[in-house]
């Protein structure tokens, strides 16, 4: 996972050390030495994420963050201050300027990794979420970003078996949210299930139940993918090597025992803040988008979503020099179904299709719907061989199993042809993308169906095959 950092501190052996460290991990840094030149690259080149130093002259990283998240076009933007400091004011006054996350000097490489990693992670998503909704503003059916988050009123799931942790959690959070205990995995997990939860606390020193699982165990459901986890931890080295695993698998934020209640209400309104920012994207988009840019039948985006999209796409993919795969797929001998069988099953079947497909792409992938029997696929930041894996895991999905038409009480079996490709750089259009994986499409028609062919600029060839 690469990313574009920028390294922000007066001092240029601080600079230069970061510099070092994030390089060998092959990130792409950027340096500023001074709070002005700093906002001007984050404007400039909008990196994914800010390590920003706190001591500055003239302009300190508190004032500069402040900046940052005050424009709507950069709030997204992840910034981790790095700082002497350790007073809890002010951990706190950092955070109540926007701030994701402190690091303290000297910076663990393993809490610096971990922490990079994690807040990239909600940087890619939280720029999907926004490339969409820039698409939806193209239609004019989206309404204006805008830095006023509502985030009083959370409700709150709190995860702590100890009566006295969770009295003080409690007593801290009750004025402002919705407090909602729970003592063990079997409460937590039916507290999330039941919905209205925006954030849920997890202490990772319970007695019968692991901690790091049972975040693992909520990630994984539907009804709490979304939602931000928070974890207590105690000082100690098992502790912190528990915290390192917890943020690579997903976790937003933490604490470090003795907690704070100032600071832990800090905490709370930044991931409560982010939350109110995703669900709102989320929100506008889906509203917007639902009657003008799918398809009605299979619920999948159609083609006037597909082109304007994958035009922000390819330009977002030459900024920074990344990929767009694309796959054309056609349902394979579909007319004879229609013959057959009626339209009634041949919408089955279309409907059928389109589930599988949503069923085997990642949710940063645009499945879209483009004629009768025609679909495609849009994959960011994908290669050849990550394309024709997914191409050919499809084609499995569909081969594997006949659609049922239960008006019928019949079984259609159906196969796949699929046109493979990628993005070749700054001088590619999306007309020109469309055409080859139309043309790789073409080739896997004609050379058998039930097959997944990359284009091949001299010659088109088969390269994964069905039996």
């Amino acid at each position: 996972m690469t990313a574009r950092i920028l390294v922000v501190d007066d001092v240029l052996p601080n600079v230069k050390l970061l510099e070092a460290k994030l390089s060998r991990e092959y990130y792409d840094v950027l340096t500023a030495m001074n709070g002005p030149d700093a906002l001007e690259i984050v404007e400039r080149e909008v990196p994914d994420i800010v390590l920003l130093d706190v001591m500055m002259p003239g302009m300190d990283g508190f004032e500069v963050c402040e900046k940052i998240k005050a424009k709507a076009n950069l709030m997204h933007i992840p910034v981790v201050m790095v700082t002497a400091l350790s007073d809890t004011s002010d951990r706190v006054r950092g955070l109540e300027a926007g701030a994701d996350d402190f690091l303290t000097k000297p910076v663990n490489d393993i809490a610096l990794f971990a922490r990079v990693r994690s807040l990239i992670r909600l940087k890619i998503m939280m720029d999907e979420l926004r490339l969409r909704e820039a698409t939806s503003s193209s239609f004019g059916v989206a309404d204006e970003e805008s830095t006023e988050i509502e985030v009083d009123g959370g409700r709150v799931l709190v995860v702590e078996d100890r009566e006295i942790y969770a009295r003080n959690i409690n007593q801290a959070l009750e004025g402002d949210h919705t407090v909602t205990m729970a003592t063990g995995a079997d409460d937590a997990i039916a507290a999330a299930r039941a919905g209205d939860i925006d954030l849920i606390i997890v202490s990772l020193s319970l007695q019968d139940t692991d901690g790091l699982r049972l975040c693992s165990h909520l990630r994984s459901m539907e009804e709490s993918r979304q939602i931000p986890i928070l974890i207590l931890v105690d000082d100690t080295p098992d502790q912190m090597e528990r915290l390192v695993r917890g943020l690579d698998m997903g976790v937003n934020d933490y604490l470090i025992r003795p907690v704070d209640q100032n600071e832990l209400m800090a905490r709370c309104r930044t991931q409560l803040r982010r939350k109110s920012y995703e669900d709102r994207l989320r929100a506008n988009y889906h509203l917007s988008m639902t009657l003008a840019v799918t398809d009605p039948l299979t619920g999948l985006y159609n083609r006037r979503y597909l082109e304007s999209h994958l035009e922000n796409l390819m330009r977002r993919a030459v900024v920074d020099d990344k990929p767009v795969g694309l796959l054309a797929m056609d349902i394979d001998h579909f007319k004879a179904v229609n013959d057959t069988h009626g339209h009634a099953a041949g919408d089955e079947v279309l409907k059928e299709f389109a589930a599988r497909i949503k069923r085997c792409v990642r949710f940063i992938d645009l499945a879209a719907r483009t004629g009768g029997e025609e679909f495609v696929v849009i994959m960011p930041d994908s290669t050849r061989e990550a394309c024709m894996a997914v191409a050919e895991r499809l084609r499995e999905a569909i081969e594997e199993a006949a659609v049922p038409v239960p008006d019928q009480d019949i079984e259609i079996p159906i196969t796949v042809s699929i046109g493979v490709t990628v993005s070749l750089g700054g001088t590619d259009k999306p007309a020109t993308l469309l055409r080859r994986g139309d043309d790789a499409l073409y080739t896997a028609k004609n050379t058998g169906r039930n097959r997944a062919v990359f284009y091949e600029e001299e010659e088109t060839t088969a390269t994964a095959q069905g039996a």
